[in-house]
Order: C-alpha cells, then sequence, then structure tokens
C-alpha cells in the first residue's frame, strides 16, 4: 500500500503579505479557485490503487485548520502528528515513519510537502511507479525536476549511474548562484531536488539509526510520550524539542549509499516566492502581466498585482511584483521576490503583527476579521460555523456588546463577577444585541444550520487575545 505523507510545515515568509506565521501558504489557494494547496497535496492520489488516507505532520498551531480542510474535501486521514516545535524535515520524517509502522508495517511512504503544485498528475503518478519499483530494490527515492531555466532558489542533484527505473544520486548540490546554476542547466546532468521523497518506514528509520542516531533516539522518546488528543496525535513536547533540527536531505540522504533519484517533469512548483506564482500563471494574454482580484492596468508588463480587498491600478510599469492585502502592501522588482523573507525577519524584529496574522484570523469555531482597533475600543466580525461554539471563557480587562446581523446565536453568560452557579442561557436573533461585562462567564453558540454572523465591540483597558480565561471548551484548549 502507499502511504501518502504530507509536511505541512512553515510559513511561507517569501509569499508575505498573504502568506503569514498563523496562515502560510499550504492553506490558502494560490493555484486553484476549488482546493488550498494542501487540499491538492491530499487529493493527489485520489482514485489510485492501494492507497491508504493520508498522514500529515504539522505545526501543533494549525492543527484545526488542517483537520477543518480535510474534512471539508472528504478525507478523513490516517493520523495527524502535532509537532510541538519546529525542527524541519528529518525529525518530522521520523515521527512519521514510526506512526507508518502502526498503520501498516509494509507500506510505502510518499513523501510530499503541502505546498507545492503539480500540474500533471499523471506524469507524477508513472514518477511515482518508477519509485515504487526502486523502493522494492531497497533504495530512499527521491525526485528530481529536468529544470527549464538556471533557477537559483532550489537545491540540485547530480544524477549518477542509471539503474533500471533512475539514477543513483551522485551528489547534493546547495542553491547556486546564477553562473553555477546556468552551467548545471547546460551540463544535462542535473535536477532541481523537489523534496519529494519515497520509501518504506523501516529503511528510513534504519538509515537515520545509522547517520543520524542522535535524532531518532530523540523522536522515539518523544512518540512513546504520545497521546491522543481529539483527531490529533500528540508527542512529548520536551523530548521533542530536545531534538536537534535537520532536514532529511543533510541529515540521510548525502550520507546513505542507498539514494536513488526518479527525474520527473509534471509541472511542479514549490511556490516558493511570488516569481514562481508569476511563472505559474502567466501567459500570453494581457502583455505577459499576471492578476488576482479588482486590479486595473495601464501600459503595464510582465508584472504580477494581487489585490484583496481594494481596486489596485497600476501605470507605466514593467517587472513589479505589486501585493496588497486589507492591511499591508508589497511592491517589489519582481526579480527580487525571494527577498520578501527579509521584510518578515524585520517585521519579527520589530514586534509587528503584520507578520503573524491576516486581519482574518481562523479558530476551529469558525473565523473573525479585526475592523477597528484602537487603544480603548475594537471593533470585530464574527462568524461562527452551524453547531460550533466558543469556549465557555472570562476577561479580566475588557467587556464586549454583541449584534447579531445574520443568523441565530445562544449565548450563555453568569450573572456575577466570575460566577459559575448562576449562569443562564438565552437566545438572539437577527438585530438583537447583548452586553457581557467585564469578568462574566460567557459562551457564544450558533444552535443554527447556517453561519452565524455579528459584530462585536469591545472596550477596556487591554484587548489582546491572551485576556481569555478558558472553563470548558470543545477543542481542548483550556
Amino acid at each position: 500500500m502507499l502511504l501518502p505523507v504530507i509536511l505541512s510545515g512553515g510559513s511561507g515568509s517569501r509569499l508575505w503579505p498573504v502568506s503569514r506565521e498563523h496562515f502560510p501558504k499550504q492553506f490558502q489557494r494560490l493555484n486553484s479557485s476549488d482546493h488550498s494547496l494542501l487540499q491538492e497535496a491530499a487529493l493527489r492520489l485520489e482514485g489510485h490503487e492501494e492507497v491508504l488516507p493520508p498522514l500529515v505532520v504539522c505545526n501543533e498551531t494549525h492543527r484545526f485548520l488542517v483537520a477543518e480542510q480535510l474534512h471539508a474535501i472528504g478525507i478523513e486521514p490516517s493520523r495527524i502528528i502535532l509537532e510541538p516545535c519546529g525542527r524541519n524535515t528529518a525529525p518530522a520524517l521520523a515521527l512519521a515513519a514510526l506512526c507508518a509502522q502502526e498503520i501498516d508495517p509494509e507500506a510505502v511512504m510518499l513523501v510530499m510537502p503541502a505546498d507545492h503544485v503539480i500540474a500533471d498528475r499523471d506524469a507524477f503518478l508513472d514518477a511515482v511507479a518508477q519509485g515504487r519499483r526502486l523502493v522494492m530494490e531497497n533504495q530512499l527515492v527521491t525526485f528530481g525536476i529536468r529544470p527549464d531555466r538556471p533557477h537559483t532558489g532550489y537545491g540540485y542533484i547530480r544524477r549518477g549511474e542509471p539503474m533500471e527505473s533512475g539514477y543513483r544520486v551522485e551528489r547534493f548540490v546547495e542553491k547556486p548562484d546564477h553562473e553555477r546554476a546556468q552551467a548545471y542547466v547546460e551540463d544535462g546532468g542535473y535536477l532541481w531536488n523537489s523534496g519529494i521523497f519515497l520509501f518504506t518506514a523501516a529503511h528510513y528509520l534504519g538509515e537515520l539509526s545509522r547517520q543520524a542516531p542522535d535524532i531518532l533516539q530523540a523522536c522515539e522518546l518523544a512518540y512513546s510520550g504520545r497521546r491522543e488528543d481529539l483527531d490529533f496525535l500528540r508527542v512529548d513536547g520536551a523530548a521533542f524539542a530536545d531534538c536537534r533540527s535537520e532536514s532529511i536531505d543533510y541529515a540521510v540522504m548525502e550520507h546513505t549509499s542507498a539514494a536513488a533519484v526518479v527525474p520527473m517533469d509534471p509541472g511542479w512548483s514549490d511556490i516558493g516566492a511570488w516569481d514562481a506564482i508569476f511563472d505559474l500563471k502567466t501567459g500570453p494574454a494581457d502583455e505577459g502581466n499576471v492578476v488576482q482580484g479588482d486590479v486595473m492596468l495601464h501600459d503595464t508588463r510582465n508584472s504580477l498585482v494581487h489585490s484583496q480587498s481594494r481596486l489596485v491600478a497600476t501605470i507605466g510599469v514593467d517587472d513589479l511584483v505589486i501585493v496588497e492585502t486589507e492591511d499591508a502592501v508589497l511592491i517589489a522588482d519582481r526579480h527580487r521576490a525571494q527577498e520578501t523573507k527579509q521584510i518578515v525577519e524585520r517585521l519579527k524584529h520589530d514586534g509587528r503583527s503584520e507578520c503573524q496574522a491576516l486581519p482574518q484570523v481562523y479558530r476551529p469555531w469558525g473565523h473573525y476579521r479585526t475592523m477597528v482597533l484602537t487603544d480603548s475600543f475594537q471593533v470585530k466580525e464574527i462568524v461562527v460555523k452551524p453547531g460550533a461554539k466558543l469556549s465557555l471563557q472570562m476577561h479580566h480587562h475588557r467587556a464586549e456588546h454583541w449584534i447579531v446581523v445574520e443568523g441565530t446565536a445562544r449565548v450563555t453568560q453568569s450573572e456575577g463577577h466570575g460566577d459559575t452557579e448562576s449562569l443562564r442561557s438565552y437566545l438572539l436573533s437577527e438585530d438583537e444585541s447583548t452586553y457581557i461585562p467585564l469578568g462574566t462567564l460567557h459562551r457564544l453558540e450558533n444552535p443554527g444550520v447556517i453561519p452565524l454572523k455579528l459584530i462585536e465591540v469591545q472596550t477596556g483597558s487591554y484587548l489582546g487575545e491572551d485576556d481569555i480565561v478558558r472553563y470548558t471548551d470543545d477543542y481542548g484548549r483550556t
């Protein structure tokens, strides 16, 4: 059986301001109007014979996004493993392999990053079939993309002697400068490193024990302390944090004698930066421009213009990336789009929120969007999914006013300050409102079959999201 293993880590900082730490690129519809990149990865083997439900490894912060997006496309994963902290791909795959041995010890793990695009599914499946033959020959298989230009944003693989279904790996090469990348393309023996792998769990763990035993030991200790939490599998956080951070390339593939590569050309892109979006979507129309949203162009060429919340107009520009969101605008030379990460690093250094979350923030019960924020009050739009409810909670520093604009709300509220004995529930319909005083226990619930939409006005001395004391919660966040 084939076990898809989807790695859903990273923050996609080179796609800022659309991609943020709390809502990175894999959860967004950057390639399709119907599915996010994560959903595309999960559906990539749909209908293929002998395929198990996917196993997903993700950041703990993103757990509800992963579960919700898979549920939306009707996929029940084999497991969702939560990483307590980021430790790169070698430890993440160690956890996945340990889990895979419980799911099916004989399964072949197909490792796919959640944020890649595969345009030609048939070509990809043909390459996977070739790779499976190499796995049966006891090989750790990676997939190389035939380069069509000297790209400096990818690592390269130098292929070695031919095998029946691919090539031995001669060596892995770091991201080159332009001159070396040009030489690699002209040489013809180099492939882009796709970051997609194929092997059995036992073979990977065996190689890891030989090449990086400290990583395996830390991951085995973390996995031995695992526990189920709703739909998720949690490992021991302290043990996993003690593991060193390392990629599978550095930890295993560069040192093993069993590395093989299968060349393929399935219309692959890692959507690494805005120039990759441009390359993916550009065509002969509109003088080579790529546009998204409410955009008006005049005398504009070879540019990507992306608008989310308002009209963006351009006049007389060439080779630019212009990306507008509700709270930020990026303007960059298209050929320097990779440097967007440096802006994100500065935002983090300055403690600015624009690197972390979009104005619309997703929660397991729905989402909210900040409309107005001042030192003394905040206005939010809150949307609660049918049947969902927020935690029973209390705030020390703020009061809240709720106005229902669509749907029906069930409000649970205490009579006094922090009083758990006097809880009462009541319904609010459209155009009705209520007041939640500071220190009062309260809960919001949608008992209906359509989304509940309301406006929340917060007033108080501190309006931060960490001013929440949860008493009970359906999502284990107390």
